[in-house]
This record gives structure tokens, sequence and C-alpha cells, in this order.
């Protein structure tokens, strides 16, 4: 395999993801005119004049633009604020003092002290299971959420490990594209729940049926673009936060027994959302259970033991 510094493929990444970010608000524009087209073209069966429907439809796009941004704005905004505490309910997370592990700061301390870092919040699942995840979108609700199982299974080496590898989802801004991601997914996922109950609910006029079939079909196609755009973003940026942590413990062999560990007891039963089982090191309901063909263009996880085996090359 052919090495790229830890810096230029952070860059390659980097602008991989901006661009990845900008294609779900052009999506969603591209869903608003394409309904536009539908509705034009089934509104009157007898209209003749081409250019007035040209016409209709270029001058409604501008207002529907607007609101549609408008809509994507409001419903950022909000996600943006209480994405943390979201994200600590969808997983039965709480604070950990340092009075209770004193091990899981020393070990996040030193670490950040190392690259010059504010050292995150540090939440716990109390589960007997193995994982952990990083999360937030700027310093104030920048996390490091670990399980119980992890600090009582892992050895200090394999612990920190883990730690560092969410450390550089932070450094990289993993965490706030992932979140990012999954704010735009959501609303295509409600986009296409909202027109299927409307489809459901419009039998009474059978003229609207095709409007309602055409939209649906291209709120169905978006959603599932938008699925694979986040899911190609997650997985690899698992890569990445692999070597980050070896560059940083210079122990990628401890991060390699810890995956291996990991991958044995990922299941954390709290978590039962797709879009924040995407955070966690390891899938929380799949682990060796590995997705391979079509469905695994859907796994939010490259396969561990192939991250495994590229640990391994620099041990």
């Amino acid at each position: 395999m052919k090495y790229i510094g830890i810096e230029s493929q952070r860059r390659r990444n980097n602008v991989r993801s901006v661009l990845l970010l900008i294609s779900f608000p052009v999506l969603l524009l591209s869903i608003g005119y394409v309904v536009l087209l539908a509705i034009s073209y089934w509104m009157d069966t007898e209209l003749t004049d081409h250019v007035f429907s040209w016409y209709w439809i270029n001058e409604t796009f501008i207002p529907v633009s607007i609101i549609i941004l408008l809509f994507v704005s409001l419903w950022f905004l909000i996600a943006w604020i209480f994405h943390a505490s979201m994200i600590r309910r969808a997983t039965s997370a709480k604070p950990l003092a340092r009075s209770e592990n004193l091990r899981v700061y020393n070990l996040t301390e030193n670490l950040c002290i190392q690259i010059g870092m504010k050292m995150p919040a540090i939440n716990i699942i109390e589960d007997e299971s193995l994982n952990a995840f990083a999360s937030g979108i700027d310093q104030r609700t920048y996390a490091i959420t670990v399980s119980r199982g992890l600090i009582d299974e892992l050895d200090d080496d394999e612990l920190e490990a883990v730690i560092a590898h969410e450390i550089t989802h932070i450094r990289n801004g993993d965490v706030r594209l992932l979140i990012i991601s999954i704010i735009f997914v959501g609303i295509f996922a409600f986009i296409t729940e909202a027109v299927m109950r409307l489809f459901r609910s419009d039998k009474s006029d059978r003229g609207g049926v095709p409007i309602l079939l055409f939209v649906m079909l291209v709120s169905v196609v978006a959603y599932f673009i938008s699925l694979l755009l986040r899911f190609g973003i997650s997985r690899s940026r698992e890569y990445l936060a692999d070597a980050g942590s070896a560059e940083l413990t210079k122990r990628p062999y401890a991060l390699a027994m810890a995956l291996r560990k990991i991958n044995e007891n990922p299941s954390i039963e709290a978590v039962q959302r797709e879009d924040v089982a995407q955070l966690f090191i390891e899938h929380p309901k799949l682990g060796n259970r590995r997705k391979f063909g079509i469905a695994g263009l859907f796994a939010t996880h490259p396969p561990i033991e192939r991250r495994i085996e590229i640990l391994e090359q620099f041990i």
C-alpha cells in the first residue's frame, strides 16, 4: 500500500469533505426544482404554451429556494444548539467526574497537552460492552464518550490508543463534519417521510397521484444518495483517525489490540439510532457481523480487520 503522509491525507480528506458537504443543500435545491417541473407538467394537461410553463417554473423557483434554505437553516440551527444533549440522550451517556476515574482523565490530559489541545469533556456509558466515540461542533461541546466495559477491559496502552483515536477525530474536524452530515440526512429523511404520508392521505385526489409518486421517487433517490455521501465520509475518516492514534501514541499495536477486543463486544444496548451509531469507533450493533456486497455500501465503518491489518504494517 502506498504510504501517504498524515498531513497530506488530512488535507485531501478535508477538501473532499467540503465538496461532500456542499452537495447536500445543492441536492435539496435540485429536488425543489424537479418538483416544480412535475407540478408544471401535470397542473394543466391542456396547457400547450411551454414558454409560459418555463417562465412559471423559473419565477417560482426563487421563492421556493428561499423557503427551502430558511427551512434548512432553522433545522440546522436547532440541531447545532441542542446536538450535545440529543446525543447524550440517544446513548444514555452521562458526565464522568474526575474523582470517579482519574485514570481516564490522566490519559486524556496527557494526550491533549502533547498536541496543545484543550481537553474535551469526558462522558461515560454504563454498559459492559467496549466502545467509544467523539462528538461536538466546537470547543464548548467537544466530548469523548467511553463505555464502562472499555475502561474495565483495556489496559492503559490500549485505552490511551482509543482515546487518541477519538482526539484525532476532534482535531481533524471529523466530528463536526459528521454531525453536520447527520443533520442534512435527517432533513432528507423528514422530507421522504412527509411525502409518503401525503401520498397515503391523498387517495381522494387521483389527479395528484402522479405528481406525488414522482416527488416521492425523487425524494427517496435523494435520501439514498445523501446516505451514501454520509457513509463515505465516515469510512474514510476512520482510517485517518487510526493513523492519528498511532502518530500520537507511537504504539500502533495498542490500537490494533484494542480494536480486536472492541470487535468482540461493541454492542451498546441504549443505541438504537443508526445516525448516532455512526459516531462510534465501531458500529455498536454490528461488530464482527460485517456486511458485504451492496449492503456494504451503506456500512458506516470500514472492515475492522482491514483497519487492524493496516496498523500492523507499522509494528
